[in-house]
């Protein structure tokens, strides 16, 4: 049952008004999940969830930038996600494009595409690679747009990348061994550079990962959302910033 939308106002700056400023997480990633569930449920194609999804995305980065969140990576497509029917698969890449086009033309945010070009057509690289180029100069939040993403993938490119690196400065694989470390790994990662998530969001209630920033969310905190991604709401938003500043952050110790 929904709340008058004037008792929803007053309930939602008074948990806005709750969180700390400064327990506000610098880095958050969302699983936007439910998008095709959402459409099946309201008795549409799942092209009309993405799409609804879609436009949520740029209402989202608004919240956060709010909230003073400084970087937001969004789970846009998976390399799972490329197995599905390919008419759906196309509809889904196209509203990406869209989607990512819109981001840029707004202006405020900087982007950076994270994920494996290589499964995806080039013309959509390209394309996405315009979008991310012309936000380069823009002083506002940090948003990774993962698409063609794999937590798994990632890690192996990363490796990848770093024996190539080392293999080109003549240094052999025995030595290799003895000095790879955890620190070498992180400089390869599509995130590279970037501080890992504090907080992971993942909507439709679903209560797993499956494959989102397997190595950057080994110490991130987790809250799972029942509603789907569509419905998402300012208030869903800020519930998860409050759970978040509610705990204790150990990172393992």
């Amino acid at each position: 049952m929904r709340l008058p939308s004037a008792i929803y106002r007053v309930y939602e700056a008074r948990v806005r008004d709750g969180i700390p400023r400064e327990a506000v997480p610098a880095h958050v990633g969302v699983i936007l999940d439910g998008n095709r569930r959402w459409a099946r449920m309201a008795g549409n194609k799942p092209e009309a969830g993405h799409q609804r999804g879609a436009d949520k995305i740029a209402e989202f980065l608004g919240w956060s930038e709010d909230m003073g969140v400084r970087l937001v990576t969004l789970w846009m497509l998976s390399t799972d996600n490329l197995e599905r029917d390919p008419a759906e698969v196309a509809d889904l890449v196209r509203i990406i494009e869209d989607a990512v086009d819109h981001l840029a033309d707004v202006g405020r945010w900087r982007l950076r595409v994270v994920g494996a070009a290589d499964v995806l057509p080039y013309a959509t690289v390209e394309r996405l690679a315009h979008a991310e180029a012309r936000t380069a100069g823009v002083d506002g939040m940090d948003v990774n747009v993962a698409i063609g993403y794999g937590g798994r993938r990632e890690i192996a490119d990363a490796v990848k990348a770093l024996l190539v690196e080392k293999a080109a400065a003549g240094v052999s694989l025995s030595r290799l061994a003895e000095t790879i470390d955890v620190e070498q790994i992180a400089a390869h990662l599509y995130t590279r550079g970037q501080p890992d998530p504090d907080l992971v969001i993942r909507t439709s209630g679903e209560q797993r990962l499956s494959g989102f920033l397997l190595w950057q969310s080994v110490h991130s905190e987790f809250y799972f959302c029942e509603v789907h991604w569509p419905d998402f709401r300012r208030v869903d938003f800020l519930r998860a910033l409050r759970s978040y500043a509610a705990r204790e952050r150990r990172r393992g110790r």
